[in-house]
């Protein structure tokens, strides 16, 4: 159930999100940058230790597998996936291992992730585990000490961190956040959080039939300087010779009033069907219900007047 006093704990303080939707595959061996950087969209061969990027595995027509977020230690890479696909991700990825040296497997039920969000997350997780997170300025930066890996991760639109703790350590590190101070957020609340600050979410906002620029994903996700990986044809195609012009985007959507939408609820511009509700929640900071959907092309356009379930709503911006 969403929490308003939730909410305003990650606002204010920080807030403990449960990241056990999450699974983890890891990777190691001595090639398992230059393997992974001709399969994914990002640059992962140039990744140094204690950095890391977001990025898309694509079809060769350029539609999603995952997102993901690539995570260098130093001694070996973390997937950061939807908890549902680690497993046959990380089967895929061995299949398509040759004579290069590495190694990837499904660490979902090793590793437990504890998300912190908030102004105070820093303090409350050196609080908790001893280690400094001081240094980790830019998004997916991360840090490994005793067993501990924490990388920085502002997916809810504020200052956040992902705790990697054993699977065994984890009901003692998230008593010792919650001593230091840390609120408990229900999935409801960081739904919230997450749809406010506009990033779509693999297997509801993306599926397996989105092109990541449907979604937004080109600043994020895309190198436009790489080589070549798998699906970059059609990505280069719709950015070179279409301008970057998709048949539908991914918005944002403000609703009147506070009942949510539910996924799959048509938008429409008069009579007309225009697109459709991916993910919905009651957004405090909009005082009204907040969805993200994807629109036609034309109609992708801070402004735009548009209709759900026979509510007022407008675009409020393009999702990027």
């Amino acid at each position: 159930m969403f929490s308003l006093d939730q909410y305003n704990a990650a606002r204010n303080s920080a807030a403990l999100v449960d990241r056990s939707s999450q699974g983890t595959i890891v990777l190691t061996g001595v090639d398992r940058a230059s393997f992974l950087h001709a399969l994914l969209t990002n640059d992962i061969a140039g990744l140094p230790m204690g950095r890391g990027v977001y990025a898309a595995y694509l079809t060769p027509q350029g539609r999603m597998i995952s997102d993901m977020r690539v995570i260098e230690t130093g001694n070996r890479m973390l997937l950061n996936v939807e908890r549902h696909v680690a497993a046959p991700l990380a089967d895929r990825l061995n299949k398509l291992i040759f004579s290069e040296d590495v190694q990837a497997r499904d660490a979902t039920t090793e590793l437990a992730i504890l998300g912190m969000h908030g102004p105070s997350a820093a303090r409350m997780i050196e609080q908790a585990t001893r280690v400094s997170v001081a240094d980790l300025e830019n998004p997916f930066d991360n840090v490994t000490t005793e067993g501990v890996t924490v990388v920085r991760d502002d997916a809810l639109g504020l200052v956040g961190y992902d705790v990697y703790v054993p699977a065994s350590d984890a009901d003692v590190v998230r008593t010792k956040l919650i001593d230091a101070g840390a609120v408990e957020a229900s999935e409801e609340t960081s739904e919230a959080l997450r749809i406010e600050a506009g990033r779509p979410r693999f297997g509801i906002d993306m599926t397996t039939d989105t092109i990541p620029l449907e979604a937004g994903l080109e600043d994020r996700a895309v190198s436009f300087t790489k080589g070549c990986y798998v699906g970059q044809e059609v990505i280069i195609r719709v950015m070179h010779r279409g301008h970057g012009r998709v048949a539908k985007r991914l918005v944002s959507i403000v609703v009147a009033g506070t009942k949510v939408p539910a996924r799959g609820d048509t938008i429409h511009i008069g009579d007309r069907a225009v697109g459709e509700i991916t993910s919905a929640a009651v957004s405090p900071k909009h005082d009204a219900a907040l969805a993200l959907g994807y629109v036609q092309r034309d109609h992708a356009v801070p402004g735009t007047e548009v209709t759900v379930n026979g509510l007022q709503a407008r675009i409020y911006q393009p999702v990027n």
